[in-house]
C-alpha cells in the first residue's frame, strides 16, 4: 500500500511556517509531507494552484486546510489523486456557498471588528482590497495560547488575504465524495468554532474538539493536529 503524501495549506495571515511544528511529527513518523505557499488571492484562484500543485504529485495525496485553507482543499480536493481532506480549525463550504454566507449563520467572531484594511495594485484595473488582523488585536484573536514573543512575530509577518476571498462561491465541495476529519478549536476567536463544527458535521468528518485551541493550534498543538491527520494517512493508506 501507498502512504499519500500530505499536502498542507496555510490559511489567512499565515504562511507554510507555521506548519513547522507539524511538519517534524510527520516526518518523524515518516510521512512524506510538503507545504505549498497559498498565495491568499482569492478562492477560485488559490484553489487552482492548491489543485494544480496536487495533481503533480506521484500518488495519492491528502489535503490539510487551516482556516481559508479549508476553503480552498473542499474545492482543490476534486482533483483525483486526493484521497482524503483534513479541516484544521477551518472553513468546509458548500457547492454554492461563499465564507461570508457560512459566516453569516452565526454570531461573528471578534476577528471581523479588528481587521485592517490595504490596498494592492491590480494589473490594468484599480487597486484592490487586502486585509490583515490588526497587529494589537493579533494575539488574543488568531494566537492567544501561544507566549506573547511568538504572537509578536506572528502578528509582524502575517500576510494578507485578497477582500474579495470572502464573497467568491466554492465550485464544488469534494467532501461529498472523499473521506474528511476536522480538527475544531474550541477557543478559537478567528472563526466561530460553531462554524467549524457546522461545517464539519455537515462533511460527515470525523471530530476532534480542543476546548483550549486557539485559532493558532497548528503552532501551539502540532501534535494532535499531526495526530488527526495520521489518523487520515492510515486510513486512506
Amino acid at each position: 500500500m501507498t502512504t499519500p503524501t500530505v499536502v498542507l495549506v496555510h490559511g489567512a495571515f499565515a504562511d507554510a511556517a507555521s506548519w513547522s511544528g507539524v511538519i517534524a511529527e510527520l516526518q518523524g513518523h515518516g510521512v512524506p509531507v510538503v507545504a505549498p505557499p497559498n498565495p491568499l488571492r482569492g478562492l477560485a484562484s488559490d484553489a487552482a494552484y492548491v489543485a494544480s500543485f496536487a495533481a503533480q504529485i506521484d500518488g495519492p495525496v491528502i489535503l490539510v486546510g487551516h482556516s481559508y485553507g479549508g476553503a480552498l482543499i473542499t474545492v482543490a480536493g476534486t482533483t483525483e489523486n486526493v484521497v482524503g481532506l483534513v479541516y484544521v480549525a477551518a472553513y468546509a463550504l458548500a457547492e454554492g456557498e461563499s465564507l461570508g454566507e457560512l459566516q453569516g449563520r452565526f454570531p461573528l467572531s471578534t476577528l471581523v471588528s479588528n481587521l485592517k484594511q490595504w490596498t494592492y495594485p491590480v494589473p490594468g484595473g484599480e487597486p484592490a482590497v487586502e486585509v490583515t488582523i490588526a497587529e494589537d488585536a493579533f494575539p488574543s484573536v488568531f494566537a492567544a495560547d501561544l507566549p506573547a514573543g511568538v504572537t509578536r512575530i506572528l502578528a509582524a509577518s502575517q500576510r494578507p488575504l485578497a477582500a474579495a476571498a470572502f464573497e467568491e462561491t466554492a465550485a464544488a465541495a469534494a467532501w461529498q465524495t472523499k473521506p474528511s476529519w476536522a480538527l475544531i478549536a474550541g477557543a478559537d476567536e478567528a472563526i466561530n468554532p460553531e462554524v467549524e463544527r457546522f461545517g464539519a458535521q455537515r462533511a460527515g468528518a470525523t471530530i476532534v474538539e480542543i476546548d483550549g485551541a486557539s485559532h493558532a493550534v497548528a503552532v501551539s498543538q502540532p501534535k494532535a493536529v499531526a495526530e488527526l491527520i495520521l489518523d487520515a494517512v492510515r486510513a486512506t493508506s
